[in-house]
């Protein structure tokens, strides 16, 4: 069984901030598995399904983003899910925006939401899917306000796709080698 993560913060103020594309790729996938994530849990909104032939667990922490770790915990406790079985999907501002990058163990530049999630499992040895939000416009100042901002029209025409290709790794992690697909997806 494998536990797929989207960060974001709950909220409908929040659905389209840069922030929540982790909560929006999980909606895609929710949608085109056929699966309702609204099983609530532990400060969590949770969806069980098949993807790929495997077995999924699809959560959505109601924490805001930098508690994340504490549903992660308590899910994959729940479940017996092992770390590396745990996929997180989150934004990443240093890519620009569409970029995906797939890697494991946690980076220097430290998304809260991430950190959060490595301090509660005590390990960084879980996948990350990292989505680039960045644009021209941020120069790397008040980053809260950055990531709070929803993305703007002609950000949102990109979103179908970069939402698309996220999925594709996704479904390239289910059913390929984690290592050929980090090579796949590095920056």
């Amino acid at each position: 069984m494998k536990l797929i993560v989207g960060l974001g913060n709950p909220g409908d103020k929040y659905n389209n901030n840069r922030s929540n594309i982790g909560f929006k790729i999980l909606d895609v996938i929710a949608n085109n598995i056929n699966v309702e994530i609204k099983t609530k849990k532990k400060k969590s909104l949770i969806g069980r399904g098949d993807f790929e032939g495997e077995e999924v667990v699809l959560l959505k922490p109601q924490t805001f983003s930098d508690l994340s770790g504490e549903s992660v915990l308590y899910i994959a406790s729940f479940l017996k899910i092992q770390v590396q079985d745990i996929l997180v999907i989150h934004e990443d501002w240093t890519l620009p925006l569409g970029k995906i990058v797939v890697d494991k163990g946690a980076n220097g530049n430290e998304n809260p939401g991430v950190k959060s999630v490595v301090q509660s499992l005590r390990s960084p040895n879980f996948v990350r899917i990292r989505i680039g939000i960045g644009n021209d416009h941020f120069d790397g100042s008040n980053l809260d306000s950055f990531l709070k901002e929803d993305f703007q029209p002609l950000e949102n025409l990109s979103l179908i796709q970069i939402i698309n290709d996220a999925e594709a790794a996704i479904r390239s992690i289910s059913l390929g080698d984690i290592e050929d697909v980090i090579e796949k997806y590095r920056l």
